[in-house]
């Protein structure tokens, strides 16, 4: 197998989760703000509730330069689908969440030690690096938009549920209910009636 073909594939300047850092150069303190609406990628959210795959993704980004790379700080607007966990009816809502992610410099670490309070070098797998100037925010994205969702989605905050022995969705008839016997007194409404029929049996006699 080539060398070429173990390599980690480039980051693509067209893809629009893709961003290209060059403008803003490396001087520490320079700062450039960007501004990009993207398609949702595919499984954006979790099971029941998420952002549909294709629809516009607002992105508003401050890039700033600092020592170590570049420091994106930002804002997603998005419109969200999902299911109420209580009423199973599907709702749409939106979705409105900050984020901010450090992108290092592939030589980070000669320029600047990154250690942390007890002098250990940080994690490799926790820092994300610059390729070609470049940087996918996608993993970012996911990250501040998974965050942002409530586990247990409702369609609103009081919504009743459904009904547990019909399953007929509660908020659609406030007044529905279904009349239950309290067996507790079955045994004396069979006693009054069988009592009710003995005195008419009597009656009848006489």
């Amino acid at each position: 197998m080539k060398e070429e073909a173990l390599k980690t594939p480039r980051l693509d300047h067209r893809e629009p989760l893709v961003f290209d850092t060059r403008e803003l150069g490396r001087r520490p303190g320079s700062m450039r703000k960007v501004s990009r609406s993207v398609p949702a990628p595919k499984d954006l959210g979790i099971e029941v509730i998420g952002v549909p795959e294709g629809t516009a993704v607002q992105l508003e980004l401050r890039l700033e330069s600092v020592m170590e790379g570049v420091l994106v700080t930002g804002t997603v607007r998005a419109p969200l689908s999902g299911e109420c966990v209580r009423c199973l009816e599907p709702f749409e809502r939106k979705l409105d969440a900050d984020f901010q992610e450090m992108y290092s410099y592939p030589d980070a670490d000669t320029r600047t030690a990154r250690k942390d309070e007890a002098g250990d070098d940080a994690e490799e797998e926790d820092v994300l690096f610059l390729e070609d100037d470049m940087f996918d925010l996608e993993p970012a994205l996911r990250d501040a938009v998974v965050l942002a969702l409530p586990l247990q989605p409702v369609c609103q905050e009081d919504c009743p549920g459904l009904c547990s022995d019909c399953g007929e969705r509660l908020a659609d008839d406030p007044d529905h209910h279904h009349e239950v016997a309290d067996i507790r007194w079955a045994a004396l409404q069979e006693f009054k009636k069988s009592g009710a029929d003995q005195g008419a049996d009597e009656n009848q006699e006489k």
